[in-house]
């Protein structure tokens, strides 16, 4: 059975880099696995990927060596459960608020005894390159459940969040969190509270050997980031990272001057 690369270098403390998918095609994603990227996340909560395309996804960045992680629509035993059986070697689960909801995401995520994840399928087992058996044995130690940390509720709930056993990192999505404070959308920010909230979700985070995480813009952003001592971090996406590039040849042909600026996300 493969390891899955991603977790291990999180819980030896290393840095893990990937990027976010929210085109709905295997094609891209099997490009996009031959870049260099430790890990690539198919966007399931806010693209318009459907499951069977999603597992497509998975078999195809698993094939190109590169782990297959998802973002969930919303933390549900149903999505938790689907993801991880077409073939997803993590799950990124979003709006986790409450200790609660987090011991709902380990339940889904973990066999038994660790929590109650019902056992079937094959993809998963394909995905790792083994037999089903095996995967069952493994599975506890191989697949990367991450939690999200994109509102205040969260963030003040932090500490009860991340002592739940089960949890390989936080993950902290900037444009919810600045959204929950009332403020505007952004990767990035001077505005206190959103500093202090970050420096809490590193601290605390460290403090039960869980690895920190941050969605950002760049690659400047991204080695900030990791030189602050976070792990776990998305840049930008894949039609973020279209959008910009085909805006930088049109702007330097003088074209598109009334279109919009390209979105990085």
């Amino acid at each position: 059975m493969k390891t899955n690369h991603v977790r291990a270098k999180l819980k030896n403390g290393e840095p893990s880099i990937g990027t976010w998918l929210t085109l709905p095609t295997p094609f891209s994603a099997r490009q996009l696995a031959g870049v260099g990227f430790d890990w690539l996340t198919v966007e399931l909560e806010h693209s318009p990927t459907n499951w069977e395309t999603a597992a497509q996804c998975f078999l195809e960045i698993a094939a190109g060596g590169v782990a297959p992680l998802t973002r969930l629509p919303w933390n549900t035993g149903e999505n938790i459960k689907r993801a991880l059986d077409l073939g997803a070697w993590g799950v990124i689960v979003p709006m986790v608020n409450s200790k609660a909801e987090a011991e709902a995401v380990v339940e889904g995520a973990r066999y038994h005894p660790m929590g109650n994840r019902s056992v079937g399928g094959q993809l998963h087992a394909i995905s790792f390159g083994t037999a089903p058996a095996t995967y069952y044995e493994r599975a506890n130690d191989e697949v990367l459940v991450i939690v999200m940390a994109e509102h205040v509720r969260g963030i003040e709930n932090l500490e009860e969040i991340l002592s739940v056993p089960g949890i390989d990192a936080v993950f902290i999505g900037p444009n919810d969190l600045h959204k929950s404070m009332g403020l505007k959308p952004s990767f990035e920010s001077d505005h206190p509270e959103f500093v202090q909230a970050l420096e809490h979700v590193r601290k605390t985070a460290k403090k039960y050997g869980i690895a920190p995480g941050i969605h950002v813009a760049d690659a400047a952003a991204a080695q900030r980031r990791r030189a602050e001592g976070f792990q776990f971090i998305a840049v930008a996406s894949d039609i973020g990272m279209l959008l910009s590039k085909g805006k930088e040849v049109t702007s330097a042909l003088g074209l598109g001057k009334d279109q919009p600026a390209a979105a990085k996300y």
